[in-house]
């Protein structure tokens, strides 16, 4: 296992986000002695070809305007400084649905997002925390999906609920609570197929899946989205669509490592007040972890150990 810490994975792992934006903010530093509107113009300009959005990367620019006016902000490192401080305040800091015990949760969102693959690391996880864990495989279309969360499953030693495929998903997932009550469990992850945002039959389906768990579970019960964020604007418009039938409890974005735009993260935020819960920035299981605003803003745009920021 790699001895790596999780703030060198997060650095590692949103290196092309901040490679590209950091590379541009040195550059703006690097061609003036003040901070005049060329310099706001090109960090407007690098924000959101970093997928912040225009609203969020509008807000963030001015108040730190305000700030450097007032302040004197005397150079990039307190620029940077500053920006972090910015980027983090834009996440909700409330609700994730693993604090709670028992909990179960709900994974949601099109196919590819990694829904399995996280559901797996998050049992993985929870075991090895001490906590008594249950998987429901709710995804009996695709026979590769059930097939693929047993062998986590086996990894993590905790039991999985899966029918046959075409059963009705509704039905995995009620008897998935009522296993988990006998059981006892801390945690119930449930995984569910992959639906297309723009697809009313099958969003149809998973908001029936959604009613039956909570109908059935004494305890509480929150849907979370998994996100690509290579997609970039293409995910917030999953999240958009699956908020609008869902109303989302909150998100977990994967493949951070995959993309040179990681401000969808902050772009998805400021639109939709979801907590963003966990962040995925490799293959293994130690490369999903829970998300810190802070570490994040700080890996964004610093990364390299600049003063310590985001201790």
């Amino acid at each position: 296992m790699s001895e790596l810490s999780w703030r060198e994975r997060l650095t590692r792992g949103l290196s092309k986000s901040r490679d590209r934006l950091s590379g541009q903010i040195n550059s703006l530093l690097g061609h003036t002695a003040e901070l005049d509107e060329d310099f706001w113009e090109g960090l407007e300009e690098s924000l959101v070809g970093a997928d912040f959005g225009l609203t969020a990367t509008e807000d963030i620019v001015s108040e730190l305007r305000r700030v450097s006016d007032a302040r004197a902000l005397p150079d990039a490192t307190a620029i940077k400084a500053e920006l972090v401080r910015l980027i983090a305040a834009e996440f909700p800091t409330e609700g994730d649905p693993f604090q709670f015990v028992p909990v179960t949760v709900l994974l949601v969102g099109v196919n590819g997002t990694g829904k399995t693959t996280s559901a797996g690391k998050l049992a993985k996880q929870a075991v090895d925390e001490g906590k008594t864990v249950l998987l429901g495989s709710a995804d009996t279309f695709r026979a590769a999906a059930a097939e693929q969360l047993d062998v986590w499953a086996q990894r993590a030693d905790v039991e999985i609920v899966r029918r046959e495929r075409g059963s009705d998903p509704a039905s995995v997932a009620f008897e998935t609570v009522e296993r988990a009550e006998a059981l006892d469990c801390d945690l119930t992850i449930i995984d569910t197929a992959g639906r297309l945002h723009n697809s009313p039959d099958l969003m149809r389906e998973l908001e029936k899946v959604q009613r039956v768990t909570r109908d059935r579970a004494n305890d509480p019960v929150f849907t979370v989205l998994v996100l690509d964020a290579t997609t970039g604007q293409n995910g917030l418009t999953q999240a958009r669509e699956f908020n609008k039938i869902l109303a989302l409890d909150a998100l977990i974005l994967t493949k951070l490592d995959g993309t040179a735009k990681g401000g969808i993260a902050v772009a998805i935020a400021r639109e939709l007040q979801i907590p963003l819960v966990r962040i995925g920035v490799g293959e293994s299981i130690e490369d999903l972890r829970a998300f810190d605003p802070e570490e994040f803003a700080w890996a964004l745009i610093s990364g390299n150990g600049d003063e310590g920021e985001g201790e």
